[in-house]
């Protein structure tokens, strides 16, 4: 294989090839959460930069010189044999051999699937493979998903996007047989047949990991699905999972602070249907812009809330940064102004709060929204007093005419459990499944969608009762305590455990 050279991107190449998208999406992404009955909250190991700045596109220049970069001439259609399917495009994977003990040896191959962005942030974030390869002495190998990065057909998400042909090969499936072909032309270039390989994924990357270790068991002998809620399909698990779980969260911490927020969004629209009371509103939560509506504020505090859950990281714990902020107002602090307090707490002083900070483009925003408007249909919402949010009950019927409206058209909602599975996961999967890790943080409110209980004794749930999103996967921090570093301990001893009985079984098989 021949290394290429990564060429960071112009700062500004991303928001081109994307804000013509945008300009369709605009209706959807900027309504209100209260509004819009179908907002499913990204699904992504870490809080992505990329989400703040529409002009942030991180090349690989940091890596060291370890990291080196390849492209895989990929076929577009893997399950079709008419003339467009064997169109191709580059796909790219990026391998650390700095560890690897080689193909004679049979060393193992760590496989990162990448998911909803484009690969570079997680080569940053992501630390458990280059944490573990030493004791393992694994390759690692790090896959990009198609339509994203630098691995989109014909160039662009543009391009991509306004095809309507070529947008029909976006999907999971498509993407984890993509990963199935590159595994098999690295150890083939790499003459490492026999080394087995433990493909490892964080949310909607760690559902491509188990789905891959299901569909694909010749190619990987295991996976790590972190914070993977491959039960947030149709019915599984309740509307109102994710946002009960924001709720306990910030009521564990503080039930003031709690309460507070519960009664802030009925004084919002109070204040707003006030005169004047968008201009009142604008500057008493020093809004870079006017806010046109009181859903525009309602929808950026409702989207920190539950970031600030999903990613309730040490040392710093968000929850606690906002609850804080908001119970240490002043005495005779109104609501609003203890809200404002959360706010500053959280995202610290500045000149100004911009209320579409979580809404400016980006290829993840428009990838993502295809790929939730065509099969990752997952059905989050929340009922009448039943979160410390407004009511917004997810509507299949609308969310299936919208999503029509705008892709011409609909989402096929039951596919990833007709495909996947999903129902009845402890009878199916004790019937077949094995090796494989679903680990999960309980404060994250994707865990209601999670696997929490062991299925099989290589089937199994690894959690944490003060755990957030992906923390287990993500780069090993001196502050990290002793319950994290317990939990990346046991799924290693867990991965150690399936390797030793794949080369007992490769030495038997050998003779």
């Amino acid at each position: 294989m021949e290394a290429r050279k990564s060429t960071p991107s112009k700062s500004y190449k991303l928001f081109y090839q994307v804000y013509p998208l945008l300009l369709l999406l605009l209706p959807l992404i900027l309504k209100s959460v209260s509004a819009v009955p179908y907002k499913i909250p990204r699904l992504t190991p870490h809080i992505r930069t990329i989400l703040r700045n529409p002009d942030s596109n991180l090349s690989s220049s940091f890596l060291s010189k370890d990291f080196k970069t390849y492209f895989y001439t990929q076929i577009l259609d893997h399950f079709n044999y008419g003339p467009q399917s064997y169109a191709t495009f580059k796909q790219r994977y990026i391998i650390n051999f700095k560890y690897w003990g080689g193909g004679n040896s049979s060393s193992p191959i760590f496989a990162y699937l990448g998911a909803e962005a484009p690969l570079d942030e997680d080569l940053q974030s992501v630390g458990y493979l280059t944490a573990n390869a030493p004791h393992f002495k694994a390759l690692q190998v790090y896959i990009e998903h198609r339509y994203y990065g630098k691995s989109i057909p014909f160039g662009s998400m543009e391009e991509a996007m306004k095809n309507e042909s070529i947008r029909g090969y976006f999907n999971s499936a498509q993407a984890i047989a993509d990963y199935a072909e590159v595994l098999l032309h690295i150890k083939e270039k790499l003459s490492a047949q026999d080394s087995p390989i433990i493909v490892i994924g964080g949310s909607y990357g760690g559902m491509l990991a188990s789905w891959f270790r299901l569909k694909y068991p010749h190619i990987a002998i295991g996976a790590l699905a972190s914070s993977t809620p491959v039960l947030y399909f149709d019915d599984i698990t309740p509307q109102n999972g994710y946002y009960s779980k924001v709720t306990k969260d910030f009521e564990e911490v503080s039930k003031s602070c709690y309460k507070t927020i519960r009664k802030s969004w009925s004084e919002i629209d109070k204040d707003a249907s006030k005169p004047n009371g968008l201009s009142i509103l604008s500057e008493k939560f020093k809004t870079c812009r006017h806010l046109n509506n009181s859903t525009q504020l309602k929808d950026y505090l409702d989207t920190m809330y539950s970031e600030a859950a999903q990613y309730n990281e040490p040392p710093d714990y968000p929850v606690t940064m906002i609850c804080s902020g908001i119970d240490g107002a002043p005495n005779g602090t109104d609501i609003l102004g203890r809200i404002f307090a959360g706010v500053v707490a959280y995202k610290m002083n500045m000149s100004c709060y911009d209320t579409n900070e979580y809404n400016y483009p980006s290829e993840t925003s428009v990838g993502w929204k295809w790929q939730t408007c065509s099969e990752m249909v997952m059905p989050i919402g929340r009922g009448k007093n039943d979160t410390m949010f407004p009511p917004s009950t997810f509507d299949l019927h609308q969310f299936i005419a919208d999503c029509k409206d705008l892709y011409g058209v609909p989402p096929r909602p039951h596919w990833v459990t007709t495909y996947f599975g999903g129902h009845d996961i402890k009878l199916i999967l004790r019937r077949f499944a094995s090796n494989i890790i679903f680990s999960n943080g309980l404060r994250d409110p994707y865990s209601t969608g999670g696997v929490l209980e062991d299925i099989l004794k290589s089937v199994i749930a690894v959690t944490t009762v003060n755990g957030s999103h992906c923390l287990d996967i993500l780069q090993p921090q001196k502050s990290d305590p002793s319950w994290l570093v317990k939990q990346r301990k046991k799924e290693a001893e867990i991965i150690d455990g399936w390797m030793a009985k794949y080369y007992a079984d490769l030495l038997t098989l050998k003779k």
